[in-house]
């Protein structure tokens, strides 16, 4: 049941349209229904031009494809004209190699997709899907199973596979850096594999097989960033392609996940607060899917299965954070779901994985992790506290009932294994040299308290020799929408400014899902301002800590966050130097108005309903960044949006940047001589993807653009920076 917890939370980003509220490429979070084929995510130095994790989560996966006119193609004969010999692909496979070995290694390591079936390891090489024996995964012996410039895509990348059950087929999803569209090709595995469909924005896909031995791909079709549509399909003599469930309510969206043990095909129907689940048995496909609990309004569940039991992790019942209940399969409706764990106040549900014999829960409580590892034959707990440098969980999908395999991340280290090994009961670490950051940095945890005396979250990291921590550059970050964490996975950028003398604070506010469901019900709709004193006094709190300044204090926040830091910058402009925004939601008030949005409907459970009601309308008006900009002074500001973003439509952040220019224009003009008048730069880069994290061009733009604004020397930062980013 990975990613289970968040399959709602990560939902969210699954949902998010214009308002692109989130994300992480390497840096996604979400509910994510890895699939038991994806069974391991391998940490190498391949320097490849993609960063992957081969098991995204719901909000990695969330509105990846853009809209698109539907029109279901033909199967493609295996034997297409732009088909290669193996040969030929082997000899592009090669120049691609030769190409990457010329190339500087990078300083840190990289997450690849490798998804391990049977004897064999399926992942991404240079431009070719590829596959070798398992005991030569790390060798030179590989077999091209299809060259992905083939597709004449710009810069393909692999985003998911999933391997058939015999491994007669396998399907991978492929898309490229500047677009959320989304393809998914089928390749038959023979003796010379070929092609054998593809079809366009596909979102989620799994396979099972029939009675009869045959292999069936179900799969969601998305349009127009809306996922409504289920299909199902299968290959070789008996090709057929159909429409197998639609969902009609606009606010819902639907998500496929096998249960680990490929028993039931799970078909998840979900909006922001309410979710529904049909099981479509793994043997018999063809049969109707069974209903295990018809959707109830603020009911969230997700299901996993083991033994002739369901595993469901809900909110139902009191309190309304998660807690996992079980079932029998033939019995799922929910009032025989019987209590079987509950989890602490403030907790919130990251991941469950399922074993033969445990159920593991990867856990946030008071900001730190925690794996709670549930013996099923006993019902013992073992709850174990990870170490406190860690923010953030990578799962690894994997199939070995012995062992349980994760890493841990932080923005400023790259990620480490940890396997949890159930015959000793004990948590093993990755051996080899630890990383420097470790001895040269602190990272803590702090509170604010905001003004209704809530205590709000932070994580800060800074240099541990750093002195007179005052007079130091301090970057915020934060989120604070749609139930989801704040991102803390590895970026080398922001390394790199640690090492420079920076203070990094990350500040957990409601509206995100940082202390469970609850954190996130009192940051939305008529609770939004809650984020917003919350963020304040996080930064309050900063300085009076004696952590840098108003002079050196610049905010940064990404798509949603967007709307905080806005409104920040209207209501205490005074606290912040500079600020970095990329993808930002800051007309709310517009765009929630206009219903032909792809994903407006989808929104009005987070932000409201301004066109029929007018409390809704009146409360967005006291907040939306664009609706409040008025003459004065403000932080320089630096906006990088993305030509053909339809999460953020661009037109939106015109308007918010000239509106802000003329305001700033104004306040100059009434001010008089001396006045520094601060910069609004808005970078518009090509493509149409909600964002580009990876974008070395972004990331040296945006530290450009902080260092001068503070007045700061970056010429060691440009320096550190090329040891970690090609230029």
């Amino acid at each position: 049941m990975q990613q289970k917890s968040q399959l709602f939370l990560q939902a969210l980003k699954y949902s998010i349209p214009h308002l692109g509220k989130c994300m992480q490429k390497q840096h996604l979070n979400h509910c994510n229904f890895a699939d038991h084929y994806y069974n391991r995510i391998k940490l190498k130095k391949y320097q490849l031009t993609k960063c992957l994790q081969n098991k995204p989560r719901i909000s990695e996966l969330a509105r990846n494809i853009p809209s698109r006119n539907f029109s279901c193609k033909n199967f493609l004969s295996s034997k297409q004209e732009n088909e290669k010999p193996l040969s030929e692909n082997m000899d592009a496979f090669e120049k691609v190699r030769a190409k990457l070995e010329t190339q500087p290694q990078e300083e840190y390591e990289i997450i690849n997709a490798e998804i391990k079936h049977g004897g064999f390891v399926y992942y991404q090489e240079g431009c070719c899907l590829v596959r070798s024996k398992d005991e030569e995964a790390d060798n030179d012996n590989y077999e091209v199973l299809f060259n992905l410039e083939e597709l004449k895509l710009e810069q393909p990348f692999i985003d998911c596979i999933r391997v058939a059950p015999d491994e007669k087929y396998v399907a991978a999803k492929i898309r490229t850096e500047d677009s959320e569209a989304s393809t998914c090709i089928v390749v038959k595995l023979s003796d010379q594999p070929v092609m054998e469909a593809s079809f366009p924005n596909v979102s989620s896909f799994e396979w099972v097989k029939d009675e009869e031995d045959e292999d069936v791909l179900f799969y969601t079709f998305q349009r127009n960033l809306r996922c409504h549509d289920v299909y199902r399909a299968t290959f070789g003599d008996n090709k057929r392609n159909e429409r197998f469930y639609t969902e009609k309510d606009p606010s819902f969206f639907v998500f496929l996940y096998l249960t680990k043990d490929s028993r039931f095909l799970t078909m998840n129907i979900m909006s922001k607060t309410t979710s529904e689940v049909w099981l479509i048995d793994g043997l018999s496909p063809w049969d109707p899917p069974v209903l295990i609990q018809k959707r109830i309004h603020g009911v969230l569940y997700y299901v996993e299965h083991r033994d002739d039991e369901l595993y469901i992790l809900t909110n139902v019942g009191e309190p309304t954070e998660f807690k996992l209940m079980r079932t029998a399969a033939d019995t799922p409706a929910i009032m025989n779901w019987d209590l079987f764990f509950t989890m602490k106040r403030n907790t919130k549900v990251v991941d469950l994985d399922m074993f033969k014999d445990h159920c593991v829960l990867f856990l946030k409580h008071s900001n730190l992790l925690y794996v709670n590892v549930i013996g099923l034959a006993d019902d013992s707990v073992r709850s174990l506290k990870l170490p406190p440098w860690a923010c953030g969980f990578i799962i690894d999908t994997n199939s070995d009932p012995k062992n349980c395999p994760f890493q841990l991340c932080s923005p400023i280290r790259p990620p480490k294994y940890y396997t949890y090994k159930f015959a000793e009961g004990k948590l093993f670490e990755e051996t080899g040299h630890e990383d420097p950051i470790t001895k040269t940095s602190r990272v803590l945890r702090m509170e604010a308290k905001s003004k209704d005396g809530k205590l709000v979250p932070m994580t800060v990291f800074h240099k541990t020799d750093s002195e007179d921590l005052q007079k130091k550059p301090l970057l915020v970050q934060v989120y604070g929408a749609y139930g989801m964490d704040l991102k803390m996975n590895f970026r080398p950028e922001r390394r790199v400014l640690v090492d420079d003398g920076w203070i990094l604070a990350y500040c957990h506010v409601r509206g995100g899902g940082e202390l469970g469901l609850q954190w996130h019900a009192d940051g939305r709709l008529t609770k939004k301002l809650n984020g917003l004193a919350d963020l304040e006094a996080c930064i309050k709190t900063l300085h009076d800590q004696g952590f840098s300044q108003p002079s050196l204090t610049a905010l940064t926040a990404f798509s949603a966050g967007g709307v905080l830091v806005g409104a920040l910058c209207n209501s205490s402009p005074e606290l912040l130097r500079a600020v970095t925004l990329e993808a930002p939601f800051l007309d709310v008030l517009n765009t929630m108005m206009d219903t032909t949005l792809p994903l407006t409907l989808e929104e009005l459970e987070e932000w409201g309903n301004p066109s029929s009601d007018e409390k809704h309308k009146n409360y967005i008006k006291r907040y939306c960044p664009y609706q409040n900009i008025k003459p004065q002074h403000y932080p320089s500001i630096h906006i990088t949006a993305y030509e053909n973003d339809e999460r953020v439509p661009l037109k939106g952040i015109v308007n918010y940047t000239e509106k802000l220019k003329e305001a700033v224009a104004e306040h100059a003009k009434d001010t008089g001589e001396g006045y520094q008048v601060p910069n609004i730069i808005l970078d518009i880069q090509p493509g149409g993807n909600h964002v580009i994290e990876d974008s070395h061009k972004k990331i040296t733009a945006q530290i450009k653009f902080l260092y001068e604004e503070l007045g700061l020397d970056s010429t060691s930062v440009f320096d550190n920076l090329k040891k970690y980013l090609k230029f």
